[in-house]
């Protein structure tokens, strides 16, 4: 299955913040959810066979990572605030270095930062979406893709480096900068057309 990481460099990390201010609050958790919803949601359905992991690196109490499974998920609805109380959920549990828990079906959380989650991965092709890369189209991408994808910011230099450590395949979505949430939407509906 493609597996997503997103990184959330301000994230808030102890869930201590308000349902009701999502971009402020929370050091743009918003965006974050959006490539939730751009994971799983179709029309009328809902993605089983994808995972997305978000790498969060806010205050204060990082890092954390939530993992949503499309194989398990329940309770995962459209809107942003619902999502945003599943992992609002799963930071507030107390967990271990070494614990990943599971907070709701399909929704885990542990004190994995972005080496940790990407070293989990080893052995699986990775891709690095950049401008300059091999055009979507024209590449032979499949299933078994791990993507990682700054959220609000870009990947810094060193997350870029621990990227790199992986051979990820150069793969462009277009000249033009995207929206996280997009990339994935694109992505996906790359990798539905090359099942046909």
């Amino acid at each position: 299955m493609p597996v997503f990481v997103v990184v959330g460099h301000r994230v808030n990390t102890d869930g201590l913040f308000t349902l009701n201010d999502l971009a402020g609050s929370t050091g743009r958790l918003d965006i974050l959810l959006r490539c939730v919803n751009s994971t799983f949601f179709l029309s009328n359905d809902i993605r089983r066979d994808v995972e997305i992991h978000l790498v969060l690196l806010g205050e204060s109490d990082a890092p954390k990572t939530i993992r949503f499974d499309g194989s398990k998920i329940k309770y995962l609805n459209p809107d942003e605030r619902s999502t945003a109380a599943l992992v609002k959920n799963a930071l507030m549990q107390t967990i271990g270095d070494d614990e990943e828990m599971n907070t709701s079906p399909g929704v885990y959380v542990s004190r994995r930062g972005l080496k940790e989650v990407l070293e989990s991965f080893r052995g699986r092709k990775f891709v690095h979406l950049m401008e300059t890369g091999t055009s979507i189209q024209n590449s032979d991408i499949d299933d078994d893709l791990v993507v990682v994808l700054g959220g609000q910011y870009d990947l810094t230099e060193d997350e870029e480096n621990m990227v790199k450590d992986h051979d990820p395949l150069p793969i462009s979505l277009g000249p033009n900068k995207l929206h996280a949430n997009h990339c994935i939407t694109i992505f996906l509906n790359q990798l539905d057309i090359n099942k046909l």
